[in-house]
């Protein structure tokens, strides 16, 4: 995979949600949860993902109003999931704006091989550069630059770079980056983030330029000018 898809799924069963959320980070996604359409709406419009896995059957408000929402504010690509399988159903969550519909029990091959056909078929769609301030980064060609001057960096240190320009001006706790780009949680203890952010550093501040990742003590880190 070239660059890093997010995937928001959307389920009130936590224990479910979480399930189908560390087979996808296994694959190499970034996940994204949420456990009710309120939830998912805001984080779509905060975090704009690349797909959305929905489940049909929430509380208060379900999936095929969450779908509809989701198709009158943008196109991202929406794979309905749910336990109902007779035509009728399906025909109501096509119809509510779904790209694609997968009846439980699945296999999660399956589900994931439905995720890699609906990201192939928007990928022309994608951003694939990246800018903030005078940094740019191209998820396809894996170029680093600051402003005119190239940066090398290691498949981690991209992968970092790449989480934090999807995020900029947001605060991120170690925690979350360590989930999003090791795809597990290393421990409280784990220094991972404190050395690669100082990789980074290094880097981007060879040429005497300005930082953009800055310290938030007691917190973490965020990308943005002093």
């Amino acid at each position: 995979m070239t660059g890093r898809n997010r995937i928001l799924v959307v389920d009130d069963d936590q224990k479910i949600a979480g399930t189908i959320r560390r087979a996808l980070v296994f694959e190499g996604y970034e996940v994204d949860v949420a456990n009710d359409g309120v939830s998912a709406l805001r984080q779509m419009r905060e975090q704009a993902p690349d797909l959305v896995i929905l489940d049909v059957m929430m509380p208060a408000m379900d999936g095929v109003e969450v779908c509809r929402r989701i198709r009158a504010e943008g196109a991202t690509p929406v794979l309905m999931v749910t336990a109902k399988d007779t035509t009728e159903d399906r025909v109501l969550g096509l119809d509510s704006g779904a790209d694609d519909y997968v009846v439980k029990p699945f296999s999660y091959d399956e589900l994931q091989a439905r995720v890699r056909a609906l990201l192939r078929r928007s990928g022309p769609q994608q951003q694939s550069m990246l800018r903030y301030a005078d940094l740019g980064l191209d998820l396809l060609t894996r170029e680093v630059t600051r402003g005119d001057r190239q940066v090398e960096l290691t498949v981690k240190e991209f992968e970092l770079l790449t989480y934090l320009m999807r995020n900029p001006r947001q605060v991120l706790t170690r925690g979350k980056i360590l989930d999003a780009v090791w795809g597990y949680d290393f421990g409280a203890a784990s220094n991972a983030v404190d050395v690669y952010i100082g990789y980074l550093r290094r880097k981007l501040e060879s040429g005497g330029e300005p930082r953009l990742i800055q310290t938030v003590v007691g917190v973490g880190y965020a990308l943005r000018e002093r």
